[in-house]
């Protein structure tokens, strides 16, 4: 009896935290299931189809567009993203005077909101009057690229600018190189190694779970990618930069292909899932924990 009334207590208590997974968390994913199987437009009741909805995006040029896209973007932006943040929390991890500051500027492009941030690097990317093109022209370059309006030029400058925001990353392997040993580095130092050999040996397999945890979450978050193309580009020029979750808001909130687009987003959550599995299964055996 009074184990059954600490379980009731139990339940009372997670009773508003159960109820908030059910309704915002639970029926959302039932409810996509269900819609990508239907034809539903909001304006009318869904109507069942089966699987016409994965067929007809394997039949869609867009939606292979939108999928190299976002590869492009992932396999090039988050190598370099990751090494970026490796190297400035290397510089800041060093004791030099003023260092909580420099830790401060690296981490305030993180706090800038995602539209903001897209409309200042808009301007920046302006051909006619933006910033990097007007440097450009006083250093001599004729014909300086247009960035956004060139095909060419929208994911490498979406690429470029992603690496602005790579603060969120500094701070997360800033704090894991803290937890390095000293003697480690003690050990090598008497062993004649140079910065170079105890970075390699030492710092990266020491901090690699660390580095594993921000793959993971930056595959998902390239996956995402959203708001700087939405705001910047509109997926243009040319689809260009259109997204793999641009192209999704697309079917589903422009076009009202609900069902299209719980289809769409069903699949970007079996490439995910597919791509962890397969980072944790090749990097299983590169990454140290301690103890191990």
């Amino acid at each position: 009896m009074r184990r059954y009334k600490k379980f009731k207590d139990g339940i009372l208590f997670a009773l508003p935290w159960i109820i908030g997974l059910g309704l915002f968390t639970v029926y959302p994913i039932g409810a996509s299931i269900f819609y990508s199987l239907t034809d539903y437009n909001i304006l009318q009741p869904p109507y069942y189809i089966g699987l016409q909805n994965y067929k007809g995006l394997f039949s869609d040029e867009v939606f292979w567009i939108s999928l190299y896209n976002t590869f492009y973007f992932s396999i090039i932006a988050l190598p370099l993203q990751l090494l970026c943040a490796f190297f400035i929390a290397l510089l800041l991890n060093m004791h030099i005077k003023g260092i909580s500051v420099y830790r401060t500027i690296f981490f305030l492009p993180t706090l800038v909101p995602g539209v903001v941030n897209a409309m200042l690097w808009r301007w920046i990317y302006d051909a006619d009057v933006g910033m990097i093109n007007s440097i450009l022209n006083r250093i001599g370059v004729i014909n300086p690229p247009l960035w956004l309006a060139d095909p060419s030029w929208a994911k490498p400058a979406l690429i470029l600018m992603s690496l602005w925001g790579v603060g969120g990353t500094v701070v997360i392997l800033l704090a894991s190189l803290k937890e390095v040993p000293k003697e480690l580095y003690e050990s090598a130092e008497l062993d004649g190694a140079s910065s170079l050999i105890k970075t390699i040996y030492i710092t990266i397999p020491m901090i690699s779970p660390v580095i594993l945890f921000n793959i993971i979450m930056g595959i998902i978050g390239s996956f995402q990618y959203f708001t700087e193309a939405y705001i910047m580009t509109g997926g243009g020029p040319m689809r260009s930069t259109t997204f793999y979750a641009l192209y999704l808001y697309e079917n589903a909130f422009r076009f009202f292909k609900l069902g299209y687009a719980s289809a769409q987003a069903w699949i970007l959550f079996i490439i995910v899932f597919i791509l962890t599995i397969l980072i944790l299964r090749l990097l299983k055996n590169r990454v140290y924990y301690g103890g191990q």
